[in-house]
């Protein structure tokens, strides 16, 4: 062989490679229990006002404008399903709170922290966290909320709320966190 067919066989092999590593990744699904493509999980309820509130303790309604207010009243996380960015239908109404609450206050800035679960590849999940970060800011900048007060932030799976290894847990750590950075409160 000589040394320009050895050049050509790299070549295509280099060329195969980066072509493999930039092909879309299949959903991860049922990987613990070995049953792939395992039935769907619903993602967490929203708390409404017939559901019983919002999850976070004793932290009462907060003052007006404040963080815990924010966290309380409106909510400060949505979820997304299994390899989805996609803001479902069910997070609009949490998302109107959060522009409608974010208009009432005009001196605050927020980041949106994207998570994913645990399966997938760190540089995976990073990235899904980050895309879902963003079609969160997104949709709040397409309801009014200005730009400049939103930053975005991708955690991929590094930050979990929910420990364990079953869907319940995978559904609650594929979220978007709306974190308050300055102005409330």
């Amino acid at each position: 062989m000589t040394h320009s067919n050895m050049t050509r066989f790299a070549l295509v092999g280099l060329v195969a490679l980066s072509m493999a590593a930039c092909a879309p990744r299949r959903p991860v699904t049922g990987v613990a229990d070995g049953n792939i493509g395992g039935p769907a999980v619903d993602n967490p309820a929203y708390p409404g006002p017939s559901a019983g509130g919002i999850d976070g303790g004793n932290m009462g309604a907060g003052a007006p404008g404040s963080e815990q207010d924010f966290v309380v009243n409106v909510g400060d996380r949505i979820y997304f399903d299994l390899d989805s960015y996609q803001v479902s239908p069910e997070a609009y109404p949490r998302l109107d709170a959060q522009a409608q609450w974010l208009a009432r206050y005009p001196g605050i800035t927020v980041r949106i922290e994207g998570n994913a679960d645990e399966r997938g590849t760190r540089e995976y999940n990073l990235a899904l966290g980050a895309r879902r970060a963003e079609s969160i800011r997104n949709y709040l900048i397409g309801r009014g909320v200005s730009a400049g007060r939103i930053d975005t932030i991708s955690f991929g799976k590094e930050r979990p709320i929910a420990q364990g290894s079953n869907e319940d847990s995978w559904a609650r750590n594929r979220n978007g966190h709306t974190a308050i950075v300055s102005g409330a409160n």
